[in-house]
Order: structure tokens, then C-alpha cells, then sequence
């Protein structure tokens, strides 16, 4: 009789034991477990942007170009690369912020390929469209006002404001008449540190995106002949109407919007 207790409470003994061990392999699992999601990567992590990797190797050293128009105009310029308006080796984009004030140095010239900044350069807005700061655009003739959107470069020229640079307009309603009103980038006397401190702003164009005289021939020999300049004011009505501001793919928008009209024709 004394043998059976014993029995009893070795069985006991290996039995608990054996769920012992049991729970400790549990307990062990579920640690390494919990230490395997710890270093495992982030979930939902999201790579920067072609926009915001270019921007970040850009080296602003007077006025610095804001991401949020930098991000617009990187747009534009990709979506008529798609759309084949510019050479697939386009790679020179200029950004005329009219949003800032006339004293400020608010066109860049980038060249994308490099990361690098060209021309950082003060650049005059129409007379009809503000004094220090531009309020109003338009695409009609006379109005002696900017207009907004993208620009294809064309050929240069020699006319009353001397060296200069015909700019074929993108946006359909906002810019399509530039070359029907003359809006051209040239150089002016008035587009000066001199004039700012005279005036409290620089002089106002007719409408061109006129620059300092020096700067004139460098600039314009830089960005003639095909490459895109955008012409930036937070005008919600163009924002959302612009065909360049989409991120749909416009070549293939483009192409079937062409085969309705042949089928239609």
C-alpha cells in the first residue's frame, strides 16, 4: 500500500513535469515570434516620388523654388514628354513662380539630368496684371497681361526688345494664343536690382516674361528650341482644367480623344 502513494506522485511528478516543458516550448515560441515581427520591415512604406528625389539633389542658392510648384511643373513637363509635345530627351524645365513677389528672383532654370540649377532670375509679369504682385491673367489680345500654363520654347529672334524668344502656348483658353499676341521672353532695362530699389518692384512687360538685359542671350540660348517653361499662379480654375496637371496617362487620353474625332469625321 505504501508503493501506490508512491507511484502516484512520481507519475504526478513526470506528468506536470512534462506540461510544464510544454508550456515554457509555448512561451519560448511565442517570444521568438513577437522578436521576428519586431524586425521585420515596415508595412505600407512608400518610396519617394520621381518629383521629390530630383528635388531634394537641387542645390536653390538665392530664392529656393517650393516643392508644391516644383511637384506641378515636373508633372506637366512628364505628361507632354508622354504625349509627345517634348523630345523623350527633354531635360531643361523652367518655372516661373507668380506667386511671389516681382523683388524676389522667382524663375529657375533646372536642368533635371544634372539636379542643378541653370539660372536663378528675377522676371517681370504684364502690367495688366498687378503692380508688385501679379492678380489677373489672360489669353486675350491687348490685355497687356501674363498668361498662365506651359510653354513650349521655339526659335529666337531679333525684334524691338532685341534679343528674343517665341513661346508657343500648351494650355488650351489659357496660353494657346501667345504667339497670336506676341508674348515672347526677351530682355528689359526695368527687370533690375536698380529699378526694385527705385520702385519698390520691377518694371511690368506688355504680358512676356521679361528678364534682365544681361541675362537675356544666356538664358534664352539655354532653353530655345523645344524645352518646357511653366508659368505657376495657384488659380484653382486652371489647376483643375489643365490637361498637364493630370496624372492619368495623357498620351493614351490624347490618342483616344484624336481616334473619336476620326470617328466622327
Amino acid at each position: 500500500m505504501k508503493k501506490f502513494p508512491l507511484l502516484l506522485g512520481l507519475v504526478y511528478l513526470v506528468t506536470t513535469s512534462f506540461y510544464l516543458a510544454k508550456i515554457e516550448m509555448k512561451n519560448a515560441e511565442k517570444k521568438t515570434v513577437t522578436k521576428e515581427v519586431k524586425l521585420s520591415p515596415k508595412k505600407n512604406f512608400s518610396s519617394e516620388s520621381q518629383a521629390e528625389e530630383v528635388y531634394k539633389n537641387l542645390r536653390f542658392e538665392d530664392e529656393t523654388l517650393s516643392f508644391e510648384v516644383f511637384e506641378k511643373a515636373f508633372l506637366g513637363f512628364q505628361n507632354l514628354k508622354k504625349s509627345g509635345k517634348l523630345d523623350a530627351s527633354s531635360h531643361l524645365l523652367s518655372v516661373c513662380d507668380f506667386s511671389l513677389s516681382s523683388c524676389k528672383k522667382r524663375l529657375w532654370v533646372l536642368d533635371l539630368d544634372k539636379k542643378k540649377v541653370l539660372f536663378n532670375s528675377l522676371v517681370a509679369h504684364g502690367k495688366g496684371t498687378g503692380e508688385e504682385f501679379a492678380t489677373s491673367f489672360s489669353n486675350t489680345e491687348d490685355s497687356h497681361q501674363s498668361s498662365l500654363g506651359f510653354y513650349i520654347t521655339e526659335q529666337t529672334y531679333i525684334g524691338d526688345n532685341g534679343y528674343s524668344l517665341r513661346l508657343f502656348g500648351m494650355d488650351r483658353g489659357y496660353n494657346d494664343a501667345a504667339l497670336a499676341r506676341c508674348i515672347v521672353m526677351h530682355g528689359a532695362n526695368y527687370v533690375s536690382e536698380d529699378f526694385i530699389k527705385s520702385q519698390k518692384r520691377i518694371g511690368r512687360s506688355w504680358g512676356c516674361p521679361a528678364i534682365p538685359r544681361e541675362l537675356a542671350q544666356p538664358i534664352i540660348n539655354t532653353i530655345k528650341n523645344g524645352t518646357c517653361l511653366f508659368v505657376y499662379y495657384p488659380d484653382q480654375n486652371y489647376m483643375a482644367s489643365s490637361q498637364w496637371l493630370k496624372n492619368a496617362e495623357i498620351k493614351d487620353q490624347i490618342l483616344g480623344d484624336s481616334a473619336a474625332k476620326m470617328a466622327t469625321n
